[in-house]
């Protein structure tokens, strides 16, 4: 499904070509079998037992006897922009030093003081555009309602000549979709959509979670993309690399793997949380023709702590060569 923009600046909801409630039916049907399971693809029952009762009680307890607990909570609220520049030889000549701001993984709703703590540097800022790459909701389960107050905040301190776009990511309820449109953030579900005019002009695809929803459908979201367009990808977790790239996408953007969160001298992330290369999952990456860009975002999961690994305001700036 295909839209098309026009114009400097974008204030209103796009009109689908279908309603944005269809567009997540399929979404909505998983959602319907995690309930009826009482438990998502990935994460098992005893996966959310051995997390909730192990797991983050450990850690959390350890960070509290070696006296790093109060340090990570204040790593965590102390983000960092990060500037990049991309070069591409087939970006349009008028798209030269065009710049994209990439937020991911919020989970705002389990730190109250996040959404303060970007607002300073989101006021400074004047991308192009703004792309959200998923994960708003810290649970992967329960009410979303603490989640809209904090992105109001932070929606609000944003200003993009071509808008916000965004993604669902795999913490994320199909209704959290609904109440950023409402926002005016313009939810990409397995959709693409023209930015620009003419022969300056890039699409701008977005794919549902590939991780744990498995919702993903890109040939859906590049129906009717020209094929020597140049090609944006969102897609919340880095590991559609190999399909994206045969699809001729030229940047995929993405979030999910936090870059770890805690990050050790040498070792780097002791995780890395996606099926993707480990070089794929934190940083500028390249797959044959297509260049990535696979955020650590700005919230955290498990615990509201970081090492090692700042909150991530990215900025990328695309570059003609």
């Amino acid at each position: 499904m295909t839209k098309n923009v026009s114009g400097t600046a974008l204030a209103a909801p796009f009109v689908r070509e279908s309603s944005l409630a269809e567009a997540l039916e399929r979404r909505l049907s998983v959602e319907r079998e995690f309930a009826e399971m009482g438990h998502s693809y990935r994460h098992g029952k005893l996966y959310r037992a051995f997390e909730h009762n192990v797991f983050r009680p450990v850690l959390k307890t350890g960070l509290e006897l070696t006296g790093l607990y109060s340090r990570g909570l204040a790593n965590a609220l102390a983000p960092v922009v990060q500037d990049v520049a991309l070069s591409f030889p087939n970006l349009p000549s008028g798209l030269n030093g065009f710049e994209i701001l990439q937020l991911s993984d919020f989970h705002v709703d389990e730190n109250p003081a996040l959404a303060d703590a970007l607002l300073p540097f989101l006021a400074e800022l004047r991308p192009d555009i703004c792309l959200f790459t998923g994960d708003y909701r810290f649970e992967d389960q329960g009410s979303c309602e603490a989640v809209y107050p904090a992105m109001e905040k932070i929606v609000s301190a944003i200003r993009a000549r071509y808008g916000i776009f965004g993604i669902l990511g795999n913490h994320d309820a199909a209704e959290i979709a609904i109440r950023l449109e409402e926002m005016g953030i313009h939810m990409l579900v397995n959709e693409s959509v023209e930015i620009g005019d003419g022969p300056n002009s890039l699409w701008l695809a977005g794919v549902d979670d590939p991780f744990d929803y498995r919702c993903a459908d890109l040939p859906r979201a590049l129906a009717g993309v020209p094929r020597d367009a140049f090609q944006v990808l969102l897609c919340h977790a880095p590991e559609l690399y190999d399909e994206a790239e045969r699809a001729g996408i030229d940047l995929y953007l993405s979030g999910h793997t936090h870059a770890g969160q805690i990050r050790l001298p040498l070792v780097g992330a002791l995780r890395k949380n996606a099926d993707c290369p480990r070089e794929y999952a934190f940083g500028h990456w390249r797959h044959g023709n297509l260049q990535g860009y696979t955020s650590a975002g700005v919230g955290c999961s498990s615990l509201p702590v970081r090492f090692g690994c700042p909150p991530e305001i990215v900025r990328i700036e695309l570059v003609r060569g």
